[in-house]
Formats: C-alpha cells, sequence, structure tokens
C-alpha cells in the first residue's frame, strides 16, 4: 500500500480550507501548487484573475473541440451547397456558374459558426459532467457563502500527496479562517 493510501480517511472527500478575501484565495493556491499539491480546486463568488494559472489548470480539450467542428461544420456547410447546385438540381441563373464560390460564402460561415457553437456548449457539458445536482463539497460547513462572500480552496484525498494530519498543517499555515474535512 502506498502512503496515500494508508492515510485516506475512508468517506472523505476532501479538506477544504475557506478565505476571507479573494487575494487570500489565490495566495493559497499558489502556494499549494509550489507545494505539489494537484487535485486542488477553489471556489468563489466571482472569477479571480489568475487563480487557474495559480491551480496550474491549463485544460485545452474545448478550444480543439471548437476549432475541429467549425472547420467540419464549415466543410459540411460548403459540400451542401456544392453538391445541390452542381449534381443534385443544377439550375442556369442567368449564365452564372454553378459552382459560384462567392454565393457560397454566407451559408459556409454560419455552418461554421453554428457547429462550434454547439459544440461548445455540450463539450463544456459533458467534460465537466454537468449536470451533477450532488457534489461532496456542498457538505462544508459554511459553502452556502461560496456564492456571497466566502472563498474555498480544497485539496481532494485523491491526491498523490495528500496526508490528512500534514495536509491539514499546511492548510492552517495558509491563513485559513477555517479548515474542515468534507465527508463524501
Amino acid at each position: 500500500m502506498s502512503h496515500h493510501e494508508t492515510t485516506r480517511t475512508k468517506g472523505t472527500y476532501a479538506l477544504v480550507a475557506e478565505f476571507g478575501s479573494a487575494q487570500d484565495l489565490l495566495n493559497a493556491a499558489e502556494k499549494t501548487g509550489e507545494e505539489g499539491y494537484r487535485k486542488v480546486d477553489a471556489y468563489s463568488p466571482f472569477p479571480v484573475h489568475g487563480l487557474s494559472d495559480a491551480l496550474r489548470f491549463h485544460d485545452v480539450r474545448v478550444p480543439w473541440l471548437i476549432i475541429c467542428a467549425g472547420l467540419c461544420g464549415g466543410f459540411f456547410g460548403f459540400t451542401l451547397q456544392w453538391y445541390t447546385a452542381t449534381i443534385d438540381y443544377p439550375l442556369n441563373v442567368g449564365g452564372k456558374p454553378f459552382n459560384s464560390l462567392p454565393s457560397f460564402f454566407p451559408v459556409t460561415f454560419e455552418c461554421t459558426i453554428l457547429f462550434s457553437a454547439l459544440t461548445a456548449l455540450l463539450s463544456v457539458f459533458i467534460l465537466n459532467g454537468l449536470p451533477k445536482p450532488y457534489h461532496s463539497i456542498f457538505n462544508t460547513p459554511g459553502f452556502e457563502r461560496a456564492s456571497k462572500d466566502r472563498f474555498f480552496l480544497a485539496i481532494e484525498t485523491q491526491d498523490p500527496k495528500f496526508d490528512s494530519e500534514e495536509t491539514r498543517k499546511f492548510m492552517e499555515s495558509l491563513g485559513a479562517v477555517a479548515v474542515s474535512e468534507v465527508e463524501e
């Protein structure tokens, strides 16, 4: 058994530190990353500039999915118009060529935007595991204030560096208002 498995309290989701300001949360997140914790999340009532960098959160899946979907949408829109105008139902209108690229631009553009937008919406929901009506973090004492005036930093028990006693001491050293053990 690894050190992590022997120190994890059964049924515990995370240790959560509560902070009174966004700057305190940002400083704590930076120190947590420097200390080597990776299964960390932060909760605040508003976006905190630099917090995602401090948490070392760099997920590039959504932008790549959007780019790929946009290219597929543009290809679909152009191909659909080209097929209908040149093969399926060609109409000679005023002697113009069947494959008239300028007339295909608006629909191609709109299909690119449509596919990109729908992919962005769906990928954000799917990759974030939404909808999620229940999460263990809701068991944190005072967590209802996370949408009003409090800031929380959670280190999950699944973190390879997690040790209940050492992690608690570390979180208390960050200047937290309170440190809570949260059950699953």
